[in-house]
């Protein structure tokens, strides 16, 4: 199950989901104090954490069994371009495989006018819930 009321990573960061689909997750995230390196542009840990968030919640869609929840095993980034503190950037997850012990899922990270900040490839394990 989401969190619901409990504050978490996507909360301190600022995402704001825009689509929830088994097929495609969207999400904006603000380039801000708490998404910046110190030199003033987005942190690459920001767009893994967004990417990842991303894929996780979009695995756990797929899944049929309550028992059941996805987490990120391994996930890789490629970032392509700077964005500047004041703007926002959107990410959009697809899954390339959704099987019944792992999912994979990409996630492309783009400004507000379409250029390509980052790109990543997260590997979510399905696990037993342990609350179920």
């Amino acid at each position: 199950m989401i969190s619901g009321n409990k504050k978490n990573m996507g909360d301190a960061l600022g995402i704001e989901f825009k689509k929830f689909s088994r097929t495609e997750m969207i999400a904006e995230m603000p380039v801000n104090e708490n998404t910046v390196q110190p030199f003033g542009i987005l942190h690459g840990g920001a767009s893994v954490a967004l990417a990842e968030t991303l894929a996780s919640i979009g695995a756990w869609l797929n899944l049929t069994d309550d028992s059941k929840t996805a987490v990120g095993l391994e996930i890789n980034a490629n970032h392509i371009k700077a964005v500047r503190i004041g703007q926002k950037v959107k990410g959009i997850a697809k899954p390339i495989h959704r099987g019944a012990q792992t999912q994979v899922w990409e996630t492309r990270i783009e400004t507000e006018s379409g250029k390509l900040v980052s790109i990543s490839r997260c590997t979510l394990a399905i696990i037993q819930n342990k609350r179920a």
